[in-house]
């Protein structure tokens, strides 16, 4: 038998259609905290470190707004958790890679709030073999610190793991630990980006990776 291996998944842009519920959901709390941050600059920056993309989009904010754009920002975004949907594939993909014998991990830095929302959503706890959450880590990607986790608990080495992702955050921080990263484009970021970052293969979203799993990094775990 081969040695264990495991698919880890973003959720947020990458099972989930969030991405630009958080950037409509930061925009407004910048707002309210004080300063006008463009939604196109909001949604570049989705799926880094809270605080870091804070201080990236909004460094004119003292600590106390600061902390209320952010208050804000969970709140807003969970007010609006009604619009959230799957993306094409979730589900499909995460009982497939199960039912072929790895092990999947949701490997996010979600605060739990909004972690149990998605993993309601998914519905797909069955095929789960260890997650990943906010409390985990105190700095998100690009910081590998979840990547790190997420291995750990799946028992596996970096060269025995895959990671999809949407963001060149996800990228850096994979290539930081040795984990190849399958980036798709549900999020909104361009495969160009994301190949720039050393992304091992880019596809549209899960469902065209679960089409073409055999081309992709993937392949080589089974």
């Amino acid at each position: 038998m081969p040695d264990p291996a495991a698919v880890l998944f973003d959720i947020d842009g990458t099972l989930v259609d969030s991405n630009y519920l958080h950037a409509r959901a930061w925009h407004a709390a910048f707002r309210e905290a004080g300063t006008i941050v463009p939604t196109w600059r909001i949604h570049r920056a989705i799926g880094m470190d809270g605080a870091k993309l804070v201080e990236t989009l909004a460094g004119d904010l003292d600590d106390a707004a600061a902390d209320h754009a952010d208050d804000l920002h969970t709140r807003y975004y969970l007010e609006s958790a009604d619009q959230l949907t799957l993306l094409p594939g979730a589900r499909e993909a995460l009982a497939d890679l199960h039912a072929r014998g790895l092990r999947v991990v949701l490997a996010t830095s979600a605060p739990p709030d909004e972690l149990s929302l998605l993993r309601k959503l998914l519905d797909s706890e069955s095929v789960l073999y260890a997650v990943t959450g906010g409390e985990d880590v105190e700095t998100a990607k690009p910081d590998p610190s979840i990547v790190r986790i997420a291995l750990d608990r799946a028992g596996v080495p970096p060269e025995r793991a895959v990671f999809v992702g949407d963001t060149v955050w996800d990228v850096r921080a994979c290539a930081s630990v040795g984990v190849p990263t399958v980036g798709v484009l549900s999020g909104g970021i361009s495969r160009a980006e994301l190949q720039d970052e050393g992304a091992a293969f880019v596809c549209d979203d899960v469902a065209h990776l679960l089409r073409e799993v055999g081309d992709s990094p993937i392949a080589r775990l089974l």
